[in-house]
């Protein structure tokens, strides 16, 4: 880009008077200031809307909860914003420093990439399991991905986040924007059709917020089943790359750590996690292929897998303590 782009920050939100008025304050203090921060609400019935309306920088949309889509609202909001960069952040995402956006946005800034997305960090609170996790996911070397790194990083090519995510707002409506209606991953197929159209994505690892979550076993199964649901449904614009070699990656990396520090119950617990994923992932994909209709409540599978879940993690832990007492010996 040519000149300093104007800097549209767009945060969807539902009930979210508890970390809105912190994040409005760690983007005021931004050493590079959005010239609009944009908040598409889901019809909160508690204070949003008036934090909103007390901010002369922040434009406040509503909309009905049963109007909420992944991919529609998004589109809507990218384009109704004025800026040249779109960046977008969820309600419970927090900039770790004044440096954020600038950050975030300099790859799109400099022309190195049309897609930038940051790196999340646990928030205090989050199990030491959690924080290995993103640990893995966002690491703290930033690199810059394209068509020609499939082969190597297959399905990591098109990771992308829109928990915090910045767009070239010409690029992102040349490609026609999100999809919708989508139930997830909108950030990931966008980025996906980005990287085969040609324009490359960057993950800016200095450009940090605080945000993790401390899922329940139905929760991982039920996020699962959606993600595994919408993937196979695009498995062409993901070229057909394999999900599970990444996934075993992720595994190997949070059980080694686990089991050489002796955290045997996080051990288990992760072991039991890892089951709720992989059920719940396989579960969507075949839900996808067999042409079932989408059910409002994906977790109806949940309890068909709980046995499985158990036994996996007996044999899980059983080989841990193993691996644990060749390590001592």
């Amino acid at each position: 880009m040519e000149k300093q782009p104007a800097i549209t920050v767009i945060v969807p939100t539902i009930n979210a008077e508890k970390e809105l008025p912190l994040l409005i304050g760690r983007l005021h203090s931004q050493t590079l200031q959005a010239d609009e921060i944009m908040v598409v609400d889901s019809a909160s019935d508690d204070k949003t809307e008036s934090i909103c309306r007390n901010d002369p920088l922040v434009k406040y949309i509503r909309i009905k909860r049963e109007e909420y889509d992944h991919g529609g609202t998004r589109d809507m909001a990218a384009r109704r914003a004025a800026g040249d960069i779109v960046v977008f952040l969820t309600q419970d995402a927090l900039p770790a420093d004044d440096d954020f956006l600038l950050n975030l946005t300099s790859p799109i800034i400099k022309g190195e990439a049309a897609i930038s997305t940051g790196r999340q960090l646990p928030r205090q609170g989050a199990t030491h399991m959690e924080a290995l996790v993103r640990e893995f996911n966002y690491p703290a070397k930033s690199f810059i991905r394209s068509k020609e790194d499939i082969p190597r990083l297959g399905i990591k090519t098109f990771f992308c986040s829109d928990v915090c995510c910045a767009y070239d707002k010409e690029v992102f409506l040349k490609l026609g924007g999100f999809e919708h209606p989508l139930q997830t991953n909108e950030d990931m197929f966008f980025a996906a059709k980005a990287i085969n159209s040609g324009y490359k994505v960057a993950y800016a690892a200095d450009a940090r917020v605080y945000h993790s979550h401390n899922f329940s076993l139905k929760e991982q199964y039920k996020r699962n089943y959606v993600q595994g649901y919408e993937i196979a449904r695009h498995s062409e614009l993901l070229n057909g790359v394999p999900l599970e070699s990444e996934g075993m990656k992720l595994v190997k990396y949070v059980s080694k750590d686990l089991l050489k520090h002796g955290r045997i119950i996080s051990f288990c617990h992760f072991g039991f996690d890892c089951v709720a994923r992989l059920a719940g992932s396989k579960r969507g994909r075949a839900a996808y292929r067999e042409g079932e209709a989408r059910r409002e409540d994906p977790a109806e599978g949940y309890g068909a897998v709980t046995d499985n879940i158990t036994a996996c993690v007996l044999m899980s832990t059983y080989n841990g303590e193993k691996y644990l007492q060749q390590q001592i010996d």
